[in-house]
């Protein structure tokens, strides 16, 4: 079969890439990051599904049609019913096929606010979005190797255009890649993110929600539109570029509480019982009420620092979240309630009532801020974990007219042949306001929706070119297809001998590795000159920090320094031969 494009390396176009590659067709991969996975990989809290198996086997009760009323009760009626139905209706299909394909543990199950059940899948370990994220990805990488007719990437590819033909149909793109202008012909998928880190001189958080512009972001520096802006300028709708959703917990940093780019506090730290505290020690809001909701509660009660408090019980159902934000200096932990309530400057007894009123709340279900779901009483006598909260960018609901094929949409309401959009970049399927979970559902859900319809429209395509041909058919088909090749994305036994073998754990391991001390290594901390420790290897990322996925803080916060115990909570140490290969500059001494 031939070849689709596919626009960003993220979440949904990895989804929608192995989709294509299940269907038969041919991939190219284009992200103008020099790293794919996007902002998938800082998702947080999990995938939603209904009615997945993890959810039957903990005995969940949980259906399409409630997450289909609670998703549109959430989009405050704006949200297309076509499109909710597709995102609902094949959750639990899209939790199975992660589970399935990729042999991923989301076994773990929470409910975030607005969520009628428990639906938010995760596994035991790390940020859930990384792990799904990285196994698609990973995979994919493999299979370039193994199978390049079929599989292309291309990173720091900007595309600068989209292609199109005398009817109008989108057959494909203008890029930028190593300095030159190159083209790429086939049906596009758009998976380019949103528009959260808009801050360029056409931006369209700026145009769509000026207030807006000065927020503090979760976004990478890549979340500027490309995608709206390109299919836009051929003439495609948009839809609801207004709705743009501020999360209520962005993790303050103490030691750069400005710095624009900040990283989110999980939803599920408040979904496993966290409370919301102002200044006073005292609840304000329904910790689980949807997240406009509460970010509006936020400035509306005006007395901050707000802090996220998690109790003992909280603490040991999401150790990992807080262990991380603890060693990355965004979160304390307090070892009983009089060390807790000098943090907040106040007399124990605030926090004491706080916590008696809140206990009541529990035992008679009435509690003053509508609260519906509790997780036990809490006891002064405990351990707490804290952080300073702040609203912050995070999501962009608006983004580009599809339909339930995820075809994308012109001015006059027509699907603009040979394109389609997946994920953020894709609007009217979250209306005003997009529940926590729903964000890398979207793209899995979105992601081969357009993967199948980009594989039946390339189907169709040819089967047009092949009965005008008539009597060609013969050579026509020769040209449009491909050497055969395996219809799924699992790396065939033959081919495995030629796929990548499996990283070392240190790609320094050779005999000869030079010897560099601690002392050595504390001296190159700077953004032009970082070396860290995982292990017992010695890491210049100094050239790596702009490709991070996390961001070059994540990095810079361990400049000079150990970084062993934080890189093992989020990553293999294979990744370090695979996408840094270069880095490892010597053995510790």
């Amino acid at each position: 079969m031939a070849q689709a494009i596919v626009v960003g390396g993220g979440l949904a176009g990895l989804s929608a890439a192995h989709t294509l590659l299940e269907r038969g067709a041919n991939v190219l991969l284009l992200d103008k990051q020099g790293f794919m996975g996007g902002n998938s990989t800082k998702a947080t809290s999990g995938i939603n599904g209904a009615g997945t198996r993890a959810q039957q086997d903990a005995g969940i009760p949980d259906n399409a049609k409630t997450f289909f009323e609670d998703t549109k009760k959430s989009a405050r009626e704006l949200a297309r019913d076509d499109l909710i139905a597709v995102l609902t209706g094949r959750s639990g299909d899209a939790v199975n096929w992660l589970q399935d394909k990729f042999g991923l543990d989301l076994s773990q199950i929470a409910r975030l606010g607005g969520h009628n059940q428990p639906r938010t899948h995760r596994g035991g370990a790390q940020f859930p979005g990384m792990v799904i994220t990285y196994a698609q990805m990973e995979r994919l990488e493999d299979l370039a190797v193994s199978d390049p007719n079929r599989v292309k990437i291309k990173m720091k590819a900007r595309v600068s255009k989209l292609l199109k033909d005398e009817s109008g149909a989108v057959i494909g793109v203008e890029y930028e890649h190593k300095g030159k202008k190159e083209e790429a012909y086939g049906p596009v998928i758009l998976a380019t993110g949103g528009y959260a880190a808009d801050f360029t001189s056409d931006s369209l958080l700026k145009k769509y929600r000026p207030e807006y512009y000065e927020l503090p972001t979760t976004n990478g520096d890549h979340c500027t539109g490309d995608g709206h802006k390109l299919a836009l300028a051929i003439g495609a709708s948009a839809i609801d570029l207004e709705k743009v959703q501020v999360h209520p917990t962005g993790l303050v940093d103490p030691k750069d509480p400005e710095a624009k780019v900040k990283f989110l506090a999980a939803e599920a730290l408040r979904g496993v019982g966290g409370l919301l505290l102002d200044n006073t020690g005292k609840r304000f809001v329904d910790e689980l009420q949807h997240r406009d909701f509460v970010t509006g509660k936020i400035w509306e009660n005006g007395k901050y620092p707000i802090r996220l408090v998690l109790n003992g019980k909280a603490s040991n159902e999401i150790e990992w979240h807080c262990k991380h934000y603890v060693g990355r200096g965004l979160m304390k932990r307090f070892e009983n309630g009089e060390a807790l309530a000098k943090e907040f400057g106040l007399s124990p007894d605030v926090l004491k009532k706080t916590f008696e009123d809140y206990n009541e709340s529990v035992r008679t279900k009435k509690d003053p801020f509508g609260k519906k779901f509790f997780s036990g009483e809490w006891k002064f006598d405990d351990f707490y974990h804290v952080a300073v909260m702040t609203p912050v960018l995070h999501y962009t609901m608006g983004g580009l007219e599809i339909d339930a094929e995820s075809r994308v949409i012109d001015s006059n309401g027509k699907p603009i042949p040979g394109l389609f959009a997946s994920g953020e970049v894709a609007g009217g399927v979250h209306g005003a306001n997009r529940l926590g979970g729903s964000s890398l559902l979207g793209c899995v859900v979105f992601g081969r929706v357009s993967g199948d319809s980009a594989s039946a429209y390339i189907l169709q395509t040819a089967s047009a070119a092949i009965e005008k041909a008539g009597g060609r058919l013969g050579a026509i088909a020769g040209q449009l297809g491909a050497p055969k090749a395996s219809t799924s994305t699992d790396i065939p036994k033959e081919e495995a001998k030629k796929a990548p073998a499996p990283a070392s754990t240190s790609s320094s391991s050779a005999g000869g590795a030079k010897s560099i001390s601690k002392e050595e290594v504390a001296k190159h901390n700077k953004k032009d000159d970082c070396w860290v420790i995982v292990g017992d290897d010695v890491l210049d990322v100094t050239e790596f920090l702009p490709d991070h996925p996390g961001g070059e803080k994540a990095i810079m916060l361990y400049a000079g320094r150990d970084a062993t115990e934080e890189f093992d909570m989020i990553h293999e140490r294979k990744v370090i031969a695979r996408y840094a290969p270069k880095a490892t500059i010597g053995k510790l001494a």
